[in-house]
């Protein structure tokens, strides 16, 4: 393994899920749902990942297969070089399947479903010490749970750990999900619509007190949000990247400021115009900039561009010939506009589809702070 190997790495994941019909489809055959097809991405150290798209465009999945909670059906997850999963069936030795799972947390989005509601704050944050720190007494555990109840802003650290989760509000308990995630001393910790449930006026308080104690615990986060100024804020001010994810690819990946101001896929256009308060000040689009509101079925996805029954760009080319993926400049996008020398430009417009100006220089002429 070289030194420069990103500390988590997926390389083309696919995860595949077979639906059942249920009784009342006696008969029917069962059907492949794409939940995530053919993603890779990187993870580097102390980084921040953001990961947004409509409801079932496969986000939740590819980050629960990045943390090994979820094994692909095909495509490798490597952690520091080690494929996750050769050593979770004992194939190599290389290192212990629990220090993977110590290293690879969550933090879920209703937090008061993942805390034991017959324990006590203090017993509960006791857990994950037993297993990092197994020689240390009770009394220090003890006063390692105080300390951190404290810097995620639980004043007093002792009438909080005394606490069952049914006491506290739901801010609280997702402090409290942070820091058992924060004990096992994690690389990775996959954040999972962790702030949706929170009051707006809690959500930046919430990522800004992840974001700090990234600093304190040389941590990465896998952000999940369907919400893109959340991830705007989180990624913006964590220095990382933001992923738009559609019908189980990334469509697009670059900073936030980037993806905001100068977007080169037209879903990720959608996304903007979908977000009220990053709608644009000078030259706001009053129509939908899509064709459609329908979203493809998973199971059936479009041939070709998966984006093109739905995208306002759409030409003949984009119905049978999926797109390359361009990486260029700390970015890259799936979409036949980011390539000059594609077909694409030369093939007539979808119908409903615009024949206007490129697209690159609208989205940059509309685009404002």
């Amino acid at each position: 393994m070289s030194d420069d190997s990103p500390l988590l790495s997926l390389e083309n994941v696919e995860v595949h899920f077979e639906n059942d019909p249920g009784l009342l489809d006696i008969g029917e055959e069962s059907q492949t749902v794409r939940a995530v097809d053919g993603v890779s991405l990187e993870i580097e150290e102390n980084d921040v990942i953001s990961l947004v798209g409509e409801s079932g465009c496969g986000k939740t999945t590819l980050g629960k297969t990045a943390i090994g909670l979820q094994r692909p059906t095909a495509g490798r997850v490597m952690y520091r070089g080690h494929d996750i999963w050769d050593i979770r069936d004992g194939n190599t030795a290389d290192i212990a399947w629990s220090d993977i799972r110590r290293s690879l947390q969550i933090i879920h989005q209703d937090p008061g479903s993942s805390l034991n509601p017959n324990r006590r704050i203090v017993s509960i944050l006791s857990e994950p010490l037993r297993q990092v720190s197994p020689d240390l007494s009770a009394g220090e555990r003890r006063e390692r749970i105080y300390s951190l109840l404290e810097r995620v802003g639980m004043n007093p650290a002792p009438d909080f750990a005394e606490r069952y989760p049914h006491q506290l509000s739901g801010g609280e308990q997702q402090r409290v999900v942070l820091s058992r995630a924060l004990l096992m001393n994690p690389d990775v910790i996959l954040a999972d619509e962790a702030i949706s449930a929170l009051d707006v006026s809690l959500r930046v308080e919430m990522m800004d007190l992840m974001l700090e104690l990234q600093d304190v615990f040389d941590t990465s986060y896998v952000f999940i949000s369907h919400d893109l100024s959340n991830a705007r804020y989180f990624t913006q001010h964590g220095g990382g990247k933001i992923g738009v994810m559609y019908l189980g690819e990334i469509a697009e990946l670059g900073p936030a400021e980037q993806l905001i101001h100068s977007p080169q896929h037209p879903y990720t256009t959608v996304l903007r115009w979908a977000t009220p308060n990053l709608a644009q000040k000078e030259a706001t689009v009053e129509t939908m900039p899509m064709r459609t509101i329908d979203i493809p079925d998973p199971v059936n996805p479009p041939s070709g561009c998966r984006f093109h029954t739905r995208c306002p760009e759409a030409r003949e080319h984009c119905r049978t010939v999926s797109p390359d993926t361009v990486v260029s400049d700390n970015a890259r996008v799936h979409c036949f506009r980011a390539q000059p020398d594609s077909e694409y430009w030369d093939s007539e417009p979808l119908d409903g589809a615009n024949r206007g100006a490129d697209f690159t220089e609208s989205t940059e002429a509309s685009s404002t702070d």
